[in-house]
């Protein structure tokens, strides 16, 4: 689920929340990317179970519309419960191995705040997605996934109520409410009837690997943050140190770090993904600034022989 450049942000994140907190302990901000790195995965299922209780508020919704007497919009539906009859809503709500997750972590996030969940239903069938999608008379996987997939990108992902929850609930989530909704388009966009209940709840790192080189390029970073300092001071003799903005400094320690710490990681990987990284999280006069520094101090590295990488096509 995460990316390398997913981990990269983690990882600027911890450090940045270090020097805002003036903490030096490295024990603290190696525990503070795991539990970074995990909650992460805690909105995603935050984010997958709200579509859970959005079905289950139209299956209530259904129940109630049917014992009254006076007629109701639904009424007009060829068929009023095709939405509760929704076949990916319904392999999400009826995913034990979700409800197990979100039994584990203690998450019953929308229980205890319904009314956002009220929101989004309210947005949901007051939309023209909605009522195409109960009168274009289409019974099949197709149509219920196109449906889903629609009223997430259009109503669900973009909501301000949404977003500002998530924001206080934790603050690192504000970069990975985009991350994590991305994810999950993708995700359902891939799934089908035979899907089965671990499709929906992947893993959040690929392997042990991915966690390994996250604490690695933490704790390398910041055990040669004064020798990182001298590196970058060598290639911007007409700025002084006040002059770099603290993000800046971050992204380009993380880079030179990787460069040469990271012998299996190529050169041109590393230059990409910090450049990128730059173009999201800081200026544009920055990432221009960013990509200097490390186009010099790379061609340098490379002619004295300190860039040394190893593994097929490297040098």
């Amino acid at each position: 689920m995460l990316t390398r450049r997913h981990i990269r942000v983690k990882v600027m994140q911890c450090i940045y929340a270090l020097i805002q907190s003036k903490d030096d302990s490295l024990e603290k901000q190696e525990k503070f990317l795991k539990v970074s790195i995990e909650n992460m995965y805690v909105l995603y299922l935050l984010v997958l179970s709200l579509l859970a209780e959005l079905h289950q508020m139209a299956n209530r919704h259904v129940n109630r519309t049917s014992k009254k007497y006076l007629a109701t919009e639904e009424d007009n539906y060829p068929d009023p419960e095709k939405f509760v009859k929704n076949r990916l809503l319904l392999q999400i709500a009826n995913n034990e191995s979700l409800k197990a997750a979100l039994s584990k972590r203690k998450l019953n996030n929308w229980y205890l705040n319904e009314e956002y969940v009220k929101i989004i239903y309210k947005e949901v069938i007051g939309s023209d997605i909605y009522k195409t999608y109960m009168t274009n008379g289409k019974d099949n996987y197709e149509d219920d996934r196109d449906v889903v997939l629609q009223l997430f990108k259009e109503i669900v992902a973009p909501n301000d109520k949404i977003y500002e929850y998530f924001e206080d609930d934790k603050l690192t989530w504000v970069d990975d409410i985009p991350i994590v909704n991305t994810y999950l388009m993708k995700r359902l966009r891939k799934a089908n009837e035979n899907s089965n209940e671990k499709f929906f709840l992947p893993t959040l790192l690929k392997d042990q690997q991915d966690m390994d080189y996250a604490n690695d390029l933490l704790t390398k970073t910041l055990l040669n943050d004064a020798k990182w300092e001298e590196e970058i001071e060598g290639k911007t003799p007409n700025w002084d140190n006040d002059r770099i903005a603290e993000i800046d400094s971050i992204i380009l320690k993380m880079a030179i770090c990787e460069l040469l710490n990271f012998p299996s990681i190529p050169e041109k990987v590393t230059l990409n993904e910090y450049l990128e990284i730059a173009k999201e999280y800081s200026t544009p006069k920055s990432s221009i600034f960013i990509n200097g520094v490390l186009d010099k101090l790379a061609k340098e590295y490379k002619s004295t022989g300190r860039l040394q990488k190893i593994g097929r096509g490297l040098q």
